[in-house]
């Protein structure tokens, strides 16, 4: 359990960029500040998913509470506008903590009030209770009266809102409930207070202020409007609650809302590693990525609050999230959904939020599906699904061979290339205003990395299904790879491997994207070259959040990851801290310098740093990016799907930590 003091929330400084997350299986989620103060037009009490896992809609933003025991008032809550931040309810919080849902813990007038919030499962619902928890001698329980007041907002989660004549303020109101439907094209706000009454008082309320908008060079200002207040009285119980939905509100208690969602997460605690102290944290937040996708299908967000599901976050994303946390049939669901989205031996580089329409402009989420493959095969032994897969991934082969989108295809060294002046096919993929910032068009070491890797898995996977007649191409086409690999990738002035070798050029910037050379199931590097690259490595880009995506001894490198969007889109992969990098840097040091305890000391001590900040920024979660330079700030979203899933692959599979047991060994290649 993750719990923060009044002296942690006393620092403002800290306390208005830690941020929760309740997260719902469809895409939607609610999420704020541990002070209950909206920083992003994110944040949000009711964030739904349209069409899941995209299309998302704040429904309702926030609520704002007063609490009256006997005759004194107290405002709970808290807002920021341009100029001040008001109420300050936040002066009342005793705690917050994680258990496992977002609890407050409240003390006014001698009254102790809780307040927990979660989502529901698979369902557009969010569950919002109050427990009043008077100390002995204190105010009795019936003195106490709660008001709560919702706001509604009504938008796509990327934008905001203003006062409009096209908002429909009607509230339909029930004995238990009312809902309103601000705009025809959005579902209804349903908001049920079985035990309260409401009073009718309609506004808007006028220029919020979120500053986390403000920083990131977005508009950041919105108006919200309110129908009126929901008031509870505490004589007859200790809990009242606040259920905000899409549907008309279930007759069933809140209490057995929450039962039933509490005994579905205390299952995802039964996984491996769940009992060790990174996995405490990290299981359930495994969870808050894996979403439903269409009727059947499966996918993975890549990160809160922002992004929908992209096909290499969700590849490289997958052993981690669902593998390790032995959910099998959520992996097979996964694959399939972007297998049977494959176009000309690609899959999508994403789904887009407005339309959801795929997108393939990428060169390396078809490359990480092969390894994906092959870690579901090595964990679950399941010949008869990885043999459906097959024929898909032989295409996927001969498109690459053949030529396929974007300039991708084999030259006549055997090596991948791929890319357009104006099209960034790889992991490094800003850009902005038209310019892509890192640009690495021609054959990346990555790629190549990766292309070894998907030759050799559907060799293997040939074998295993009984021998194919073209089983030995694979094999000879492996090894013209790995020759030509190691010939042109090799740096002999740096003692390290190129990133980039273009028609013309050979590009010797020292990025991670050599380690993948070492770390992939079935690695292309000579053994003989691989402890010059990771000295390389080690000494130039490795931090205690994962490795920086360029040397600070380049004049390109940016130490910070902050400013405007250009600014931050500049320095993206010029030097920014990726945290997910450090489960592949873990695997190709244990595979250059051996398993001995002082190696697996090394390694182990490299995941302390996660550790030490599941309190900071995401609660129980990993970011997106940190800054290249100390402290090595977090930034970018709050959590990202393959930071969290590559720190448990690398506990499951190489650290020894209670690690993962599937059913037939793992795939070392050392």
């Amino acid at each position: 359990m993750i719990e923060l003091t009044r002296e942690d929330l006393e620092n403002l400084e800290y306390a208005f960029g830690a941020e929760w997350l309740e997260t719902n299986g469809l895409g939607g989620f609610a999420s704020s500040t541990v002070l209950g103060v909206n920083t992003r037009k994110y944040h949000a009490l009711l964030n739904v998913a349209l069409r899941p896992p995209v299309d998302r809609a704040v429904l309702v933003s926030r609520v704002d509470e007063t609490v009256t025991v006997g005759d004194e008032k107290y405002d709970i809550s808290a807002s920021e506008y341009e100029a001040a931040v008001y109420p300050t309810g936040y002066k009342y919080l005793e705690s917050v903590r994680l258990d496992p849902f977002p609890v407050f813990t409240y003390d006014v007038g001698g009254v102790k009030i809780e307040k927990s919030i979660f989502m529901v499962y698979g369902e557009n619902m969010t569950v919002v209770t109050y427990t009043v928890k008077p100390p002995s001698g204190g105010p009795r329980r019936s003195q106490v009266v709660l008001s709560v007041r919702p706001f509604i907002a009504g938008r796509v989660h990327h934008d905001l809102i203003r006062e409009n004549d096209e908002f429909d303020r009607t509230a339909h109101v029930e004995p238990d409930s009312l809902s309103m439907r601000p705009y025809p094209h959005l579902p209804p706000v349903f908001i049920g207070f079985k035990g309260g009454r409401f009073q009718h008082s309609g506004y808007w309320y006028r220029n919020y202020f979120y500053r986390r908008e403000r920083q990131r060079d977005y508009p950041c200002l919105e108006d919200l409007y309110s129908p009126g207040l929901v008031v509870f009285h505490f004589d007859e119980t200790d809990s009242q609650s606040v259920i905000l939905s899409t549907e008309p509100i279930p007759n069933a208690p809140a209490e057995g809302i929450r039962g039933k969602e509490l005994r579905r997460r205390r299952r995802l605690m039964t996984a491996p590693l769940a009992g060790t102290e990174l996995g405490q944290y990290l299981i359930p937040a495994a969870d808050a990525f894996i979403v439903k996708r269409g009727d059947e299908g499966r996918s993975i967000i890549a990160g809160y609050p922002w992004f929908t599901d992209w096909g290499r976050d969700t590849m490289i994303s997958l052993p981690g999230l669902t593998l390790v946390t032995e959910r099998f049939d959520d992996a097979r669901r996964i694959l399939s959904t972007f297998v049977s989205n494959m176009k000309e031996g690609l899959i999508p580089n994403r789904f887009t939020d407005d339309d959801d329409q795929a997108e393939y402009n990428t060169i390396d989420a078809t490359l990480w599906l092969f390894e994906a493959v092959r870690k579901y095969y090595d964990y679950t032994d399941d010949c008869d699904f990885v043999s459906s897969l097959l024929p898909a991934l032989r295409e996927t082969i001969e498109h690459h061979l053949a030529g396929t989108m974007f300039s991708i295809g084999v030259d006549e060294d055997h090596l991948l290339r791929g890319g357009t002046p104006d099209v960034q096919l790889t992991w490094m993929d800003a850009k902005v205003n038209g310019e892509v910032i890192t640009s690495r068009c021609g054959k990346a070491v990555e790629i190549n990395a990766l292309w070894y890797n998907a030759l050799m898995i559907v060799s293997d996977l040939c074998a295993d299904a009984g021998g194919l007649a073209d089983e030995s191409k694979y094999d000879v086409l492996a090894s013209r790879v790995f020759e030509s690999f190691n010939r042109e990738f090799w740096n002999e002035e740096r003692g390290c491997l190129y990133d980039v070798i273009g028609s013309d050029h050979r590009d010797g910037s020292v990025r991670p994207n050599q380690i993948f050379a070492i770390s992939l199931t079935y690695p292309v590097l000579d053994k003989t070259k691989r402890q010059s690259v990771m000295e390389v490595v080690k000494s130039e880009l490795v931090t205690p959040f994962g490795l920086r995506t360029l040397s600070p001894d380049d004049p390109r490198y940016c130490g910070r990851y902050e400013g405007t969007l250009y600014e931050r889109d500049a320095a993206y992969h010029q030097g920014t801290v990726w945290p997910w990098l450090i489960g592949h840097y873990i695997k190709a040091y244990q595979r250059t310098y051996g398993l001995s305890e002082e190696t697996l000391s090394y390694c182990n001590g490299l995941l302390r740093g996660f550790l030490n900040h599941m309190k900071v920024n995401g609660l129980g979660t990993i970011a997106e990016v940190y800054d290249g330079d100390p402290p090595q700030r977090p930034r970018g979203c709050f959590a990202q799907a393959w930071s969290v899933a590559e720190v448990l692959r690398t506990m499951a599979e190489d650290l020894h930590v209670e690690p993962a047991s599937p059913s037939r060994p793992l795939s070392h290649a050392l």
